[in-house]
């Protein structure tokens, strides 16, 4: 066992805009450092994208399913990256990636939105919470103005909380005349609900001015840098990737979310220039995937699966975690991956060590326990 550690806002970039994945929620907080999330919704298969291809039962187990040694990226003796993950695989080489296997959270049941609950507001038990991590974490940075802004067309859970967001996502849609613009903040110049949200909306959109946001990943990742740069903007963020739930056909749609998310990273990397070196991503999905291959060509609901971190502020060029292995006996419920890391202890040591926090306090703040994994960040 392990130890334990709506509201929709028009955006000023189109007016009524749809959701859009990935989508991204930030912080304002005053310092030079940056903690961005990214979550994997669906549930991301660990065991495809950090390669146990030294265990004898993965390729037993996976069959048509597992990845070609020789076509991924050796991390070590025991593990590989996907092949898709070029520009990953060039920031491990350059020690700002590591990667954590067989983590998951508290979580056991299997079921999406529960296990993404849990994920994001960093309970024991879904919806024991009703504030997120992350806003537990905004609360607790100091602040010399603004309290936080996010980028999304509706603010993910993780962020919702006592510190107040507001949001903001790239539009597929025709951009508003200035007429409109207009028109509505007028409509809204006397509401005082509204007008507050309008202005607050309206802000975001003055810091996205000339970015050229669109919805692509290196859209997005260029995006999400330019307003991680903004002097005296936010300097925590979170994104939303969609579409990892692969129970037919994983192979090539692994590959294309993997393709994807990389493309973001390296553009988020790029962007970022010389803050890249204050940065931490991390990357986390709600559980994972059957260690064995169903029979359409895909994987089902599982537990343990992999965690990353890059950045600049990473100590990388690792693989962390203690392998539980493959075998029948090993697996837990005789099916799935054996979480033997927790989760909140690899956000808890990233967030501490990030923002130069005491790991202790974070850890009861965040999770309401007293342990984190240190010696993660630089």
């Amino acid at each position: 066992m392990l130890a334990r550690r709506c509201f929709l806002s028009f955006s000023a970039a189109g007016a009524g805009a749809m959701l859009v994945a990935p989508r991204m929620a930030l912080a304002t907080v005053p310092t030079e450092r940056r903690f961005v999330f990214i979550i994997q919704r669906g549930a991301a298969d660990g065991l495809n994208i950090v390669v146990p291809y030294a265990d004898p039962a993965y390729a037993k187990l996976r069959g048509a399913l597992a990845i070609d040694p020789a076509a991924a990226v050796k991390l070590n003796g025991t593990f590989a990256l996907h092949p898709a993950l070029a520009e990953t695989a060039k920031m491990y080489a350059g020690g700002q990636a590591l990667f954590v296997q067989a983590i998951a959270s508290p979580y056991r049941d299997r079921s999406h939105f529960d296990g993404q609950n849990v994920l994001e507001t960093g309970g024991v038990q879904p919806y024991q919470r009703s504030d997120g991590w992350l806003n537990r974490l905004v609360a607790m940075m100091p602040r010399a103005g603004d309290e936080a802004i996010a980028l999304a067309a509706t603010v993910p859970m993780a962020l919702r909380g006592a510190a107040g967001v507001t949001s903001y996502a790239p539009s597929a849609l025709p951009a508003p005349s200035d007429d409109l613009m207009l028109r509505v903040g007028a409509l809204y110049s006397l509401d005082p609900q509204l007008h507050p949200l309008w202005s607050a909306a309206l802000e975001a959109q003055g810091m996205a001015e000339g970015s050229a946001a669109k919805q692509d990943p290196a859209s997005l990742g260029k995006l999400t840098a330019s307003f991680l740069t903004k002097p005296g903007g936010p300097r925590i963020a979170m994104l939303e990737t969609a579409g990892w739930d692969t129970h037919t056909g994983q192979d090539q749609r692994l590959a294309a979310q993997l393709r994807a998310l990389d493309t973001l990273l390296g553009a988020l990397r790029d962007g970022l220039a010389d803050a890249w070196a204050q940065t931490t991503v991390l990357i986390a999905t709600e559980f994972g995937r059957t260690a064995a291959a169903n029979g359409t060509g895909g994987t089902d609901h599982g537990t343990g699966s992999v965690a990353w971190l890059v950045g600049g502020a990473v100590k990388g060029g690792r693989v962390l975690g203690d392998w539980p292995g493959l075998a029948p006996s090993a697996l837990y419920e005789g099916r799935d991956l054996r979480a033997t890391t927790a989760m909140d202890g690899l956000i808890a040591g990233a967030v501490s060590e990030s923002f130069r926090l005491d790991p202790h306090l974070v850890t009861r703040t965040l999770f309401g326990g007293d342990g984190a994994m240190a010696g993660i960040i630089v």
